[in-house]
Order: structure tokens, then C-alpha cells, then sequence
């Protein structure tokens, strides 16, 4: 047999164990309703936490941007790529995390992948929370760091792996999700700040969920009138979720933001994102931080539906975000629920290993501003039916 001739049964395996993944083809913007195969489904999967993917006004900006600057940027940014929209853009993002400088990407996942293997090497060493992102486990396993775990959410069991490690003249970079994107909590900031105060070590945060969500205007977890680089030196945040457009960003000082852009491959050997997008996000994060009623109305929808799902006894996660997973166990049960909901006009997804561990199969319920509250109830009657 060909070294690659077991790919068909490869994907055979997975089919039989229900962990195989489809995609669906949308047919609409994204939304609190999107079409799919011709039927109007309510929809509880997307990161659009404010409602910004679509709105008039971000939409205008970007026809704009498309406009003035064409729908490419051509090239890299450290080539001819890096325009004054871009410019603007980072600037904008300095000022709205309150850090020296900001640094564009096209991804979440290459901030991630970047930042970390730049930052660190085969001599350092890394110290990550088991539920992170695979954007931020598979930094530190390329990066040939010695790689460290620490149980999640546990500022003590990384203490543990600190003391441990007896290399004082090495880096040690702790890197976390804010929120977690399957389980909807927070990491447990204050420690993981005096964690990394006590051992010289840097922080790194990922608050790829929680930029425009929390915080007093949208400012995130990392609240810059109370952590400032000497607390948490790395910050990453999206573009893509709560500001509804596409990118992220990692803001810091002004040698963190120089350091990436000599370092970071992921930066610098790829095409800039397209300049609207930047004038699109110019429009969606002002909208973002100026519209308090957006987080407000989260809040309320989070609270409207876990009061709901506890009276019909479903097994939620404490969790106080617009990310509300229902634990079910195994992967085919899930399936089979989703897919029921979906009947029901209800889009919810499946979320299996390998992406949550064996056994925590669930569906994943996220907010959007756009939601209503009879929205909510919608979802509860079907999910007690």
C-alpha cells in the first residue's frame, strides 16, 4: 500500500466515531437570521457578539475603503502593502487599548503562531493553560520552547511549573486565553499576573472573545485603567468577532511591536489584509466603544437564558458570557440534538473532540446583540421540547 493510500479509511474512522465535520453553505449575511438551503435558520453559532458583521454603517465604510484603496493591498506589509488606512487603523487600536503601539494580522491565528515563536525559542520556555486555543498551543509547540502545561484555569499548578523550572537566565513567556471559547470562562487574570511578577516571566493574554464584550467600552479584560505592559506585555485581540470585520492585532510597547515586525513570520511574509477592511473596522470599532447598549443587551440575554436553562435542568458551564455551552457527553447525542434544533429553525452547533476533550461533546450557544429576547425563548421551548 502507498504511504497515502489509507486517507479514505482514515476518513471512514472518523465518520464511524461521529467526529466527522461538514460544512454548510450560507446563503446571507452574517446575522441574527442566515439562510441556509433555502430556510431562514435562527442563529445561535456566531462570534458576532455586537451585531457589527452586517450593520449598515460598517458596511458603508467598507464599500468606502473599497472605493479609495481597491479590494487588495498587493503585497506585504514590510513591502508596499501598508497603507495609511492601516496606519490609522493600528493607531486607532493603541489608543483603544491604551498601549504605546499595535500591530496588525491577517488572523488570530497567525498573532498567535507570530507573537509566540518570536518571542521564544529552543532555550526558553512556555508555559501554557490546557483549554487554550490551538492558535496558542501550536505557538508554543513550534516554537521549540520547552513546553510546559498547567491545569486550566490553576495559578497555582503554574506556580508549581515555575518554581520548577530553575533557568532564571531564560525567557518564560505564560500565554492564556481571556475567554475561553469553549467554556465561556475567564482566565483567572490577577494570579496569572502575580504568577508572572514572581518568576520574571512575561504574560501573554489572548482576548479574542472578550474585545467589545467587556469592560467599559468594550475595552476587554485586560482593563487598561488597571493592567497596563508591566502586568500583561503581550495583548491579542480579533478583529473578526465582536467588531464583525477580519484580522487581529497584538498591542504592547514599543520594542514588543518593533521585535514582531523584524521577527514575526506570520507577519512578515504574507499579503496585508485589504485596506477597506481597516476602514471598515475604523467605523465598527468606534460604533463598538460608543454603543454601551450592545454589551447591555448581551447581558441580559446571557442572564435571560441561563435562568431558563437551569429551570429545564440542562448542564450549563459558569460562564457569564455570551458563550453558553450545554454539556451533553458524547459526540453522536450532540449531533443528534443539534440536528433536531435545526428542524426546529434553530442553528446550534455540535462542538466534538478534538476540539473539547473526550467526553465533554456539547452545543455551543453564543449571543449576539442582534439577538431579541423572545429570541431566547424561542431557543428554550425547543430546547425543553
Amino acid at each position: 500500500m502507498a504511504a497515502f493510500d489509507d486517507l479514505t479509511t482514515t476518513l471512514g474512522a472518523l465518520e464511524k466515531r461521529q467526529l466527522y465535520r461538514r460544512r454548510r453553505v450560507v446563503e446571507s449575511p452574517a446575522g441574527r437570521e442566515i439562510s441556509v438551503n433555502g430556510r431562514s435558520l435562527l442563529n445561535f453559532c456566531s462570534n458576532d457578539y455586537l451585531g457589527l458583521a452586517a450593520d449598515e454603517r460598517v458596511r458603508a465604510a467598507f464599500k468606502a475603503g473599497v472605493d479609495r484603496w481597491g479590494a487588495g493591498a498587493g503585497a506585504s506589509h514590510l513591502v508596499s502593502g501598508h497603507t495609511a488606512a492601516h496606519q490609522e487603523l493600528e493607531e486607532a487600536l493603541a489608543d483603544f487599548t491604551r498601549r504605546p503601539r499595535a500591530l496588525l494580522f491577517g488572523s488570530g491565528y497567525a498573532a498567535n503562531v507570530g507573537t509566540i515563536n518570536a518571542l521564544v525559542g529552543s532555550v526558553d520556555h512556555v508555559f501554557e493553560d490546557r483549554l487554550n486555543h490551538a492558535s496558542l498551543l501550536d505557538g508554543g509547540w513550534l516554537s521549540r520552547a520547552n513546553f510546559n502545561w498547567f491545569e486550566h484555569g490553576d495559578a497555582l499548578n503554574l506556580e508549581e511549573r515555575l518554581t520548577g523550572c530553575a533557568d532564571s537566565l531564560r525567557r518564560k513567556l505564560i500565554v492564556s486565553d481571556g475567554t475561553f471559547s469553549m467554556d465561556g470562562d475567564l482566565c483567572p487574570l490577577p494570579e496569572l499576573v502575580a504568577a508572572a511578577r514572581r518568576h520574571a516571566a512575561w504574560l501573554m493574554i489572548d482576548d479574542a472573545h472578550g474585545c467589545g464584550v467587556h469592560g467599559a467600552g468594550g475595552c476587554g479584560l485586560v482593563d487598561p485603567a488597571i493592567r497596563g505592559t508591566d502586568d500583561v506585555p503581550v495583548l491579542v485581540g480579533t478583529l473578526g468577532k465582536a467588531f464583525g470585520t477580519a484580522g487581529a492585532f497584538v498591542a504592547g510597547d514599543e520594542a514588543l511591536i518593533e521585535t514582531l515586525i523584524q521577527r514575526a513570520r506570520n507577519y512578515i511574509y504574507t499579503t496585508a489584509l485589504p485596506s477597506a477592511v481597516a476602514v471598515a473596522t475604523l467605523e465598527s470599532l468606534r460604533i463598538a466603544r460608543a454603543e454601551e447598549w450592545r454589551r447591555e443587551r448581551l447581558r441580559e440575554l446571557v442572564a435571560r437564558f441561563r435562568a431558563g436553562a437551569t429551570q429545564l435542568g440542562l448542564r450549563l458551564l459558569p460562564s457569564a458570557t455570551p458563550i453558553q455551552p450545554i454539556l451533553v457527553g458524547e459526540s453522536g447525542s450532540a449531533l443528534t440534538l443539534s440536528a433536531t434544533l435545526e428542524s426546529r429553525g434553530i442553528l446550534v452547533p455540535a462542538i466534538r473532540p478534538p476540539t473539547v476533550p473526550a467526553g465533554t461533546a456539547r452545543l455551543r450557544v453564543t449571543f449576539s446583540a442582534a439577538h431579541e429576547p423572545a429570541d431566547v425563548d424561542r431557543l428554550l421551548e425547543a430546547l425543553a421540547a
